[in-house]
């Protein structure tokens, strides 16, 4: 019995160790999330320091839906003609209904009562009939006239999205991108339909209550007018301070959908490092702040809101306090306070979602303005004004004087000179960083230039057309991203159009169609987002596929090999040498055993070409860099203590570079 209790007490006492284990570490894990969230945040912002977005105004957004709508302008004329009719003939029903009443208090013969209140209600039918037939034409009108907008708003916002540079889309999260486009469209219907449906019916029906009140007695209706002053004031005054925070929302809202576009995306890598309840206090954090925010901005409306029945309550009294006046003078007739109350009814009800209205303008307005921002930040690479397409026919390519940076602090490339003969096989190699993958996108124009030029069989490529450009180069990525679509459309992008026969051809040249012959669709098989579904190796063998179709006469091989087996790399050699045949070639490797065959290679180190030469000859050089990368993969544990020093001494020097780097204040990320 004694041991039990005892065996009891230290499974207790073991429990109560763990618990507290648990918690530490929970609020450990805590801390490290709000430390690498503040860190996430200082980072996001100094890649985007250097981003000035243009200051967006009110019709600057009016301008960029107006281009979504302006081709169905037609229909919009319809729409709007259609709705003020409407509203002017339903103010008219409630005259007849005062008259209906008047006839009946005014007495007399009753049958000639019963004609004339016939009559009157013959007139209303006709009235109501004449509102339900507007409508109608109204609500067919919009049913063509919006999605056309919003599909033309969709597409615009689209295609000047895509055509920003290849940093823009690095500086930003994808998922935030695609909700920036979607809520401008819906910002647009939203916007589209308040006007439309709500503030242009208000605007008519108070102009025509006021009218219509103003025949019937003066001060009635300059107490009316006051009073929609006064609501309509307090309502905009207090949605224009509320404003700040329906952007603060919206931008949260942004910050939310990115970071669920992230985690989602990289759900993988989330698995594989138990990064899991890290992810899940950083969701926790964020989607908490948020509910902060539009907790704080509901209590906001429903103060708004009790402000507006208290007008409500006050006008209905005045007026009818002003009538009982006039009645007992023989000033109005009884219809009249029937009329004042289907009048007040209507307003009150239509003046009730004013406060929403206004809310709901702003903070689509607010979600719009984020991708206006976008469609007014100009593009950072352009076609020069009379630029032409580039025309391929030998393959030379000349890096003449080149020199880049990011954001002019940190320099990537210094002086670059280098020829590249037609049909010649290059291979650019240096340690991480040093400028290569930089150099080649330079030449695919992803980044503009700071000094020098780059010259394709003597032509400038800054005046020749991006198109035509990439047109003419093919490239295999070191990490190859798919569509999620089959493989046969995505290895027919290197030649849209392409038949079914030489997309078969390429995948067999590039030795994709082995693992495609054992996919249940074969060809037909979907990839999954970002080609999740195939191996990196099988990814980068659809890649090669599609670069064998472009059959462009200059090819980028960028690690073109590295996500292969060494049974895969050896299958697909071959394959390779024929694609480099007769074209010129640029290579860029850090598996030095690939590139023996080349014709020149090409040493870059701290953004300077150090050396140049054929395997051999600079493997003959004592103090060669290239020598002792090689001496480093080739060699191994091998290599003598000299050598051995002298790459230590270069991945010092390396290490330096790095850390001098990272001391750098964030501006760009590194290629």
């Amino acid at each position: 019995m004694q041991n039990k209790t005892s065996t009891a007490i230290s499974l207790r006492i073991l429990f109560c160790k763990r618990s507290m284990e648990q918690e530490n570490q929970r609020i450990k894990t805590k801390r490290i999330v709000i430390i690498k969230k503040n860190l996430a945040k200082k980072v996001i912002k100094k890649m985007h320091k250097n981003v000035i977005y243009p200051k967006v105004k009110f019709q600057d957004v009016l301008s960029a839906f107006w281009r979504g709508a302006r081709p169905q302008r037609l229909r919009l004329f319809f729409l709007l003609t259609s709705i003020i009719l409407a509203n002017i003939t339903i103010i008219l029903i409630p005259i007849l209904y005062k008259h209906f009443f008047d006839v009946i208090v005014a007495g007399g013969d009753r049958i000639i009562i019963a004609r004339n209140l016939l009559t009157i209600i013959i007139n209303v039918a006709v009235l109501n009939g004449i509102f339900w037939i507007l409508y109608r034409i109204a609500s067919f009108s919009n049913n063509i006239y919006q999605p056309i907008a919003m599909a033309n708003l969709k597409q615009q916002s689209y295609d000047y999205l895509m055509e920003h540079s290849y940093y823009f889309f690095a500086g930003n999260f994808i998922g935030s991108l695609v909700q920036k486009v979607n809520r401008f469209a819906r910002s647009f219907e939203r916007i589209s339909d308040n006007l439309t449906w709500n503030l242009l019916p208000l605007l008519v029906k108070i102009v025509s209550i006021f009218i219509v009140i103003l025949f019937i007695n003066k001060l009635i209706a300059l107490v009316f007018l006051i009073w929609i002053i006064i609501f309509l004031s307090f309502n905009i005054i207090f949605s224009k301070w509320k404003l700040k925070y329906d952007v603060m929302a919206a931008s949260m809202d942004s910050e939310a959908t990115g970071y669920l576009a992230d985690t989602i995306t990289n759900q993988n890598t989330i698995s594989l490092f138990s990064g899991l309840f890290y992810e899940k206090e950083g969701y926790k954090n964020i989607t908490n702040k948020q509910a902060k925010t539009i907790r704080f901005t509901w209590n906001l409306e429903a103060a708004v809101e009790g402000g507006q029945a208290f007008l409500g309550f006050a006008i209905q009294f005045i007026l009818f306090f002003i009538a009982i006046r006039y009645w007992g003078q023989g000033l109005i007739t009884v219809g009249v306070f029937f009329l004042i109350e289907i009048y007040l009814i209507t307003i009150i009800d239509q003046l009730w979602g004013f406060t929403r209205l206004v809310r709901d303008f702003y903070q689509n307005y607010a979600d719009a303005k984020e991708m206006v921002e976008i469609m007014l930040l100009s593009h950072e690479i352009k076609d020069a004004p009379l630029a032409k397409e580039l025309l391929v026919s030998k393959g030379e390519i000349i890096f003449e004087n080149l020199s880049f940076s990011f954001n002019k602090t940190r320099k990537i490339l210094e002086n670059i000179n280098l020829i590249i003969r037609p049909g010649e096989k290059v291979a650019l190699v240096g340690p991480s960083g040093a400028g290569k993958t930089t150099l080649v996108r330079l030449l695919l124009r992803l980044y503009s230039l700071e000094s020098g030029k780059i010259l394709i069989d003597g032509q400038d490529i800054s005046k020749v057309t991006q198109h035509s450009l990439r047109k003419n180069i093919s490239i295999v990525p070191q990490d190859t991203i798919l569509f999620h679509r089959t493989i046969s459309e995505n290895i027919e992008y290197g030649k849209l159009g392409a038949g079914i026969k030489e997309i078969k051809k390429s995948a067999e040249l590039s030795h994709s169609d082995e693992f495609i012959k054992s996919l249940p669709d074969g060809f037909q098989t979907y990839v999954g987002e970002r080609g999740i579904k195939l191996s990196g190796g099988e990814r980068q063998r659809v890649a090669i596929a599609r670069a064998i179709l472009k059959n462009a006469p200059i090819l980028i091989l960028d690690e073109a090999t590295s996500s292969l087996d060494s049974h895969s790399e050896m299958l697909i050699q071959d394959a390779l040498n024929t694609l480099m045949m007769n074209r010129t070639t640029i290579v860029i490797a850090h598996r030095l055993s690939t590139i023996q065959k080349m014709d020149r290679i090409i040493v870059i180190d701290q953004g300077k070409i150090i050396e140049e030469g054929s395997h051999n000859d600079l493997l003959n050089k004592s103090d060669s860099l290239y020598r002792k990368l090689w001496t480093l993969q080739a060699g191994g544990f091998l290599a003598s203590d000299e050598e051995e020093i002298k790459i230590n001494e270069n991945e010092s020097v390396i290490k330096e570079n790095n850390d001098d780097e990272e001391k750098e204040e964030v501006k760009f990320i590194n290629f």
